[in-house]
This record gives C-alpha cells, structure tokens and sequence, in this order.
C-alpha cells in the first residue's frame, strides 16, 4: 500500500482542477480514445494492462496520489479496483474526461488528433448492429435468430462480470489504436517511475 495517499476515492472536476499538479493522471481508455483528448499531462495505461503497469504505478503513488480517468468514469472505476486489489491506491474523477471537459477545464488535444466515440459507445454500435443482423438474417433463415441470443448472452456475461471482451476486439481496431508519433506503452511506464 501506498501509505501516504489520503485522497477519496471519487473526486469531482472540480476537487480534481485545485490540485494542479496534486496528481499523477493515469488514463485508462485506449489509445486511440486517449490521443483524441485528455487531462493534462495524463499517461496512458490502457485498462487491460493495468497489471503489467503495477511496479510503475506503485512507484508514482509513492511521490504523489494517482487520478485514474477515462471517458465516464466506469474503466477508471474498475482501474481503481483492479489497483487496490494489487495494493495501490487510487482515487477516480467522476465523470470522467467528459464532465472535465463539460466543466470548463483544459483537454490535451494534439495538433491533427482524430475523434474516436469512447470505447462504449462502440461497443453499445457494435452488439446493437449484431442483434438486429441476428434478427433481420433470421427472416430468412430462422437459426440466424441465434446470433442474437448469443449477443444479448455475451452482454449479460459482460454485466454479471464487469468485463468485455467485445471491447478488447474493438480497442485492436485501427482507429483505436495510438498514432505512429505517439509514447509507447514502454516510454509511459517509464515516465512513471522516473
């Protein structure tokens, strides 16, 4: 355990914005989310390597407490979670970016960043694109009519277990994935122990 760190667990945009430079900033969303726009000075720890992050976000919460963020809230949450289970602690910005960015507060955006929707969006797109693909198909043909069960089984799977894979497939699309230019993955967990 970190010890030191007395932050809550939930913070506001506004408990959060005066703290500048209170915080290490960890976001949780993909990299192609998190090259659209973030908290300045955020490093990104995608949610599904949070893990593998675990020595270096030991040793940032040991200089100073960690914000985890994402686009709502929900990953930073389970971030927060997941870290906990692991001995570190963290607190979580409600909201996440977007009420930070609906309250007024700055938002890294690089020059020539591309939109990406979050990452639940894409997947609400994606299973509510196979369920009526499911149905329509099974018009036709009635076993089709299973795709959508399955689908509807995967998200309550998802719900009862606070996991998705239909996102993790998602977040190694192209359009999700960071910018040639962008830190890598082993340059952020450096800059966090550093």
């Amino acid at each position: 355990m970190t010890g030191r760190q007395t932050t809550p667990s939930l913070l506001t945009p506004a408990e959060a914005a005066v703290r500048p430079g209170g915080f290490t900033v960890v976001d949780v969303r993909s990299p192609g989310e998190y090259a659209a726009g973030r908290l300045p000075g955020a490093h990104n720890v995608p949610l599904d390597r949070l893990d593998e992050a675990a020595p270096a976000l030991r040793a940032a919460a040991a200089r100073r407490p960690l914000l985890i963020v994402c686009a709502s809230g929900a990953r930073s949450a389970r971030g927060c979670e997941r870290l906990a289970a692991l001995g570190i602690l963290a607190a979580t910005l409600e909201g996440g970016t977007s009420a930070w960015a609906a309250a007024g507060h700055a938002v890294e955006r690089p020059a020539g960043a591309r939109s990406v929707w979050p990452m639940d969006r894409q997947v609400r797109l994606a299973a509510g694109s196979l369920v009526v693909a499911g149905f329509a198909a099974g018009l036709a043909w009635r076993p089709a009519h299973r795709l959508s069960g399955l689908i509807g089984a995967g998200l309550v799977f998802s719900g009862a277990t606070n996991t998705c894979g239909m996102a993790t497939l998602l977040s190694r699309l192209p359009h999700n994935r960071p910018p040639v230019d962008a830190v890598s993955f082993e340059e952020t967990l450096a800059r966090l122990t550093a």
